[in-house]
């Protein structure tokens, strides 16, 4: 059985220690699907939801960057990382869903998976927020990493 790598010796929680690691690029891909429903999306004018406080599209992307950036204060044990950019994109599925991508890079010692993933995640959450006056029914689905590169493993879904 592989030992989890934030747990020490004695199974305490623990900051990975990064210092030998080299600084390499690093890249992270994520999504997640929202189901706004069909009454959220017949607002969709095309390219944005306007709401009371603001387009909604606009608006998720910026909190998705945001989440991004302040992961390591969401995730206990997460390193507080430089990131070189960070791309979020909200595309229509059908006339219910919305996909939410994320791209985050950095060239750092550790990876961006926990930054790409909160990216998605704030951007979903904001998306809720700001549509739940027409309805409760939203819902958040498939919260995935899709591809990481950089360090000593590469993934791609």
């Amino acid at each position: 059985m592989t030992k989890l790598s934030h747990l020490d010796d004695k199974d305490q929680p623990l900051m990975v220690d990064v210092g030998d690691k080299a600084v390499t690029r690093r890249t992270a891909k994520a999504e997640a699907i929202v189901n706004l429903t069909k009454a959220v999306m017949s607002q969709f004018d095309g390219k944005d939801i306007q709401g009371k406080k603001g387009p909604v599209f606009h608006t998720a992307i910026l909190a998705g960057i945001q989440a991004a950036k302040k992961t390591s204060d969401l995730i206990p044990l997460c390193h507080p990382l430089p990131l070189t950019k960070c791309h979020l994109q909200i595309d229509t599925v059908d006339d219910e869903r919305v996909l939410v991508r994320s791209e985050v890079v950095t060239d750092g010692k550790t990876g961006v998976e926990m930054e790409a993933l909160s990216a998605v995640s704030g951007a979903a959450l904001t998306l809720y927020d700001m549509c739940k006056a027409i309805t409760k029914g939203i819902t958040i689905e498939n919260i995935r990493l899709v591809e990481k590169t950089g360090g000593k493993s590469d993934y791609a879904a």
